[in-house]
């Protein structure tokens, strides 16, 4: 059927003309079932078909040639591609980015997805790399494949800024997204300066490649866009011609399956075979270049202040130098000259652990000795340990295990220059080749020692690294310290943007393992090719490393002995103990106290934890058991969170972007419990994938705090496949044990709804109630208050019994005894009465006898004479020499008036 078409395409005008060579191409037909294909000849202009070569049988579908070879289809052999010119065989490469290649496309929207916001964004396009949108707009550069065979795609890349998401995924011919693992997918997180490599195997067939950029922006700090360079493809099935080299590159031989770049001074035009040197005494031209460029008159810009190394007197002065390598001209009219070296003055002393010893060169101080620097390397004194570590606070040399380097965007070979100088007292950024250069300062650690006295202890902390810095800046300039953790991945720890007044920042290493500690600095993110903004730098002044394994020492310290016998050798004290002052032994610090650091000679190295915590057993953290006291006015309330040990989440939102991009803030939580273990998670499943996620280990990157938040972008949010998690931070990983509200700092008000909220249940939030007395037995139940306003603690006691009597029966006998006493009572009263009335009576009687005889009787005849009351026998009183009642009343009543 294709022989038929192709045949019925020669059908044409009556002008027919004879066909030569350059009047037709070949081409391949498809491949059918049984994978065999025909070689046919293409007319470049359609009416003009005469004398056309009849279709012959092609070559396999799955055949290919070899890298810097050719398929010459005349013959139908590989043959070496031509000197400037290459080849990769099966493949295709695209490394020239000043306009968009053929078959690629790219594709703009606006955050909802609207199609009115094509082409509102696109890539920028900056020769050999192409840089992706600065906007929060999404961007997608497509390119389709035709695959004879499985092959494989791979890129270099820049991707320094997790507020861009960047993805790479395929569809096929149906649009539909082939399977593919997410660590292929979302695309890693690179170092600020370095390249990465990314490599995805493709099937055969249709592939419809996508790198695919999306950008939220939550703040208003400036953005490192995307950087993409080299795309390869293999697996196409043949190469019908070489592709000519890139201008500024050359292969010098036939058969070459890449091309060089030209040496310095040198340029070259595209297809080239050789470089042609450029005239140096007017013209210069960097690595890589496709023309000479004019050498411009020296400024005050070419050249740099640095300071000479110490000659044999110990002197040093102040030096200037041109920029490496030298583009100006210092004879052109106008051209500024170096200016003078500065007076030989002393050099500055030795760091901390080193000793120079009469001579012009700083060496370590010995094993078991320490030094300021200034005086020879003493041994320490029995008792005491060296103290390990780095202390650079001079800077004549660069120390040894540091090193400076140079990485520059446009990968224009700026790692020949050093990135930083030393400048006596400090070390600063260099000058670099163009402004937007990475300016790199790496200090390598092989891994950490700790002191004898606290290898018992069972703290996180093996070292920390405190240095002292500050920046001056006109442009959009950046700081970063960086750390690269036994060779894993650089990870950005903190960075600083424009000035910064002179400061101290630290950081602690909680892990035994090699580390690269690494600081950058750039000028500006934005291509230039020129230095405008050299004096804008950045200034080291001192670096402190403690426990370092090959470390020297700048003083020593008491150690813990074994024994206090002279001579008794230095022994690692406990987990939770401190070297007593008096005793140089090893003592428990007290209960809820930690152990501040390595610090642990002397009492006060234990810290007291904060109200409302407890330290664990080993004394190395301060936590939280999950219980919380509160006095109101005269009621303690007890609060038991134990229920929240676990981590919570709690998510706020939605908000929006000001490009209307909708994303939430979720909030991991986990106050208390688990010995001061961070519990809380907050992970990062987008921008930086960790290299377990290769080895089928869990995915992306992690936070671990008490308290941290992460952005999620729903996926509705730009019409993506999944929720997206990313820039996860951490807002609280140091536990201090604050009264309540007290905390400074930023302050996140959380709604936490639990029941834990509600106090514990004591004694006072329950009553009894009493049952009747029945057949002698009596219950009483226990009762919450109403309404009931405690959780937990407490229980209600259990139902009480207990015998009893009736009521009945102690009424009866309480009645009884009344009314006897009433009655015994109304007795006596009666009888006292009747009978104070009888004496009255005969009292009254004998005053009236004596009144009638006008005397009175004798004392002796005073009483009534016999027989004289007879007939009333019982008023007979016989007084006694005892006065009566109602007499004792009256002679007291007497004596008181």
């Amino acid at each position: 059927m294709i022989l038929v078409c192709c045949l019925a395409l020669c059908h044409c005008s009556h002008q027919w003309h004879i066909t030569v060579s350059a009047d037709y191409y070949f081409q391949y037909t498809e491949c059918d079932s049984t994978g065999s294909r025909w070689r046919v000849a293409i007319p470049l202009n359609p009416g003009e078909c005469t004398g056309l070569p009849e279709p012959v049988q092609g070559t396999d579908c799955t055949f290919s040639c070899k890298a810097g070879e050719f398929l010459e289809m005349s013959a139908q052999e590989c043959t070496l591609c031509a000197a400037g010119t290459y080849s990769l065989g099966s493949g295709l490469r695209f490394d020239e980015w000043d306009d968009i290649p053929p078959g690629f496309s790219s594709l703009a929207t606006n955050p909802a997805n609207a199609p009115n916001g094509q082409n509102a964004s696109t890539c920028s396009r900056s020769g050999s790399y192409l840089e992706s949108n600065r906007d929060e707009c999404t961007v997608s550069l497509i390119y389709t494949v035709h695959l004879k065979k499985p092959g494989s795609v791979s890129f270099d890349y820049q991707y320094v800024d997790n507020s861009i998401f960047f993805e790479f995924f395929i569809q096929n011919d149906q649009c539909q997204e082939m399977d593919q693992e997410s660590n292929k997918k979302w695309i890693k997180l690179t170092t600020h300066g370095e390249w990465g490599t990314h490599i995805v195997n493709l099937n055969s067939g249709t592939n419809i490649l996508y790198w695919r950029t999306t950008r939220v922006t939550l703040g208003s700090k400036a953005v490192k866009p995307v950087v993409l360079k080299n795309i390869r493809i293999e697996g196409v099935a043949y190469t019908s011609e070489c592709f000519p080299c890139n201008p500024g590159t050359f292969s010098r031989a036939p058969g070459s399956s890449s091309c060089e770049s030209c040496p310095r001074d040198t340029y070259s035009g595209r297809g080239a075979s050789s470089c042609t040197p450029c005239n140096t005494k007017t013209h210069f031209a960097s690595e890589g270049s496709a023309a000479c460029k004019s050498r411009p008159p020296c400024s005050e810009k070419d050249y740099i202040q640095t300071y000479s190394t110490c000659d044999k007197d110990g002197k040093t002065q102040v030096i200037y130098k041109w920029v490496e390598p030298q583009i100006c001209l210092e004879a052109a009219a106008g051209a500024a000259t170096l200016p003078p070296s500065g007076q030989r003055e002393p050099c500055p002393p030795c760091n901390p652990g080193f000793y120079n010893n009469d001579t012009a060169t700083c060496s370590p101080c010995p094993s078991g000795t320490s030094s300021d620097g200034v005086k020879a390397c003493q041994p320490c004194p029995a008792g005491t340990e060296p103290v390990l570590g780095y202390e650079y606070k001079w800077w004549n040399v660069l120390p040894a295990n540091m090193k400076t380097s140079c990485f520059n965007v446009a990968n224009n070979n700026c790692d020949g220059l050093n990135g930083w100088e030393v400048a006596r007292d400090h070390v600063q950024s260099g000058a670099g080749r163009s402004d937007n250069d990475y300016l790199i300062l790496t200090l390598t650690v092989p891994g950490f020692k700790l002191p004898v006295s606290v290898r018992g202890a069972s703290g996180s902390e093996y070292g920390r690294i405190t240095f002292e810095f500050e920046t001056s800046c006109s442009s959009d300039c950046e700081f970063y310290f960086m750390t690269d953790v036994n060779r894993r991945s650089t990870n950005v720890i903190e960075s600083w943007d424009g000035s910064k007044s002179k400061q101290s920042y630290t950081h602690i290493m909680t892990e035994n393992s090699s580390v690269a500690f690494t600081w950058a600095f750039q000028r500006t993110s934005q291509a230039s090719d020129v230095r405008q903004y050299v004096n804008d730098m950045v200034k080291i002044y001192s670096v402190t490393v403690t426990n370092a394994m090959d470390g020297v020492a700048s003083a020593c310290r008491a150690c813990a002995l074994q024994s206090q016998q002279a001579g008794s050798s230095c022994v690692p004290c406990p987990a939770g103990h401190y070297i007593d002052k008096e005793t140089n032994q090893c003592q428990e610090c007290p209960p809820n106290t930690v152990l501040s650091g390595h610090h642990i000679y002397g009492k006060e190295a234990c810290q007291p934890c904060g109200p409302g915590s407890k330290s664990n057993k080993e004394h190395s953290v301060c936590f939280s058991d999950c219980s919380f006291t509160y006095t109101d006015q005269i009621r303690t309330l007890q609060y038991d969170f134990s229920a929240l040990t676990s981590a919570g989440s709690i998510m706020n939102g939605p908000s929006f972007t000001a490009k209307g991009t909708k994303y939430y803030h979720l909030f991991n939580i986990s106050l208390c419990g688990a010995e001061g273990h961070k519990a809380a998670v907050c992970r990062d499943n987008v921008t930086n994938l960790s290299n377990e996620d290769a080895e089928g280990g869990q995915q992306g990157s992690s936070v671990e705090a008490f308290l941290c938040q992460s952005t999620i972008i729903p996926s509705d949010g730009r019409g993506l496949r999944t929720a997206l998690s990313s820039q996860s931070i951490s807002l609280a990983d140091t536990f201090q044990g604050c009264p309540a509200g007290t905390c400074d700092g930023c302050t996140f008000h959380f709604l936490w709804e639990s029941s834990s909220a509600c106090p514990r249940c004591t004694a006072v939030d329950y009553h009894a109630i009493e049952g009747a007395c029945k057949a002698g037995v009596q219950d009483t139940v226990f009762v919450w208050t109403e309404p009931r306003l405690c959780t937990g603690g407490l229980t209600l006691p259990l139902k009480r019994t207990s015998p009893c009597e009736a009521i009945d029966f102690w009424l009866k006998v309480g009645a009884g005894l009344a009314v006897f006493c009433a009655i015994l009572l109304v007795s006596l009263t009666c009888y006292f009465w009747k009978k104070n009335k009888k004496l009255e009576f005969k009292y009254s009687k004998l005053v009236m006898s004596a009144n009638k005889e006008c005397e009175l009787p004798a004392a002796d005849s005073c009483a009534i004479m016999e027989g004289e009351g007879e007939e009333n026998e019982e008023e007979e009183v016989v007084y006694a020499n005892k006065s009566s009642l109602l007499a004792k009343l009256k002679a007291v009543a007497t004596k008181v008036s």
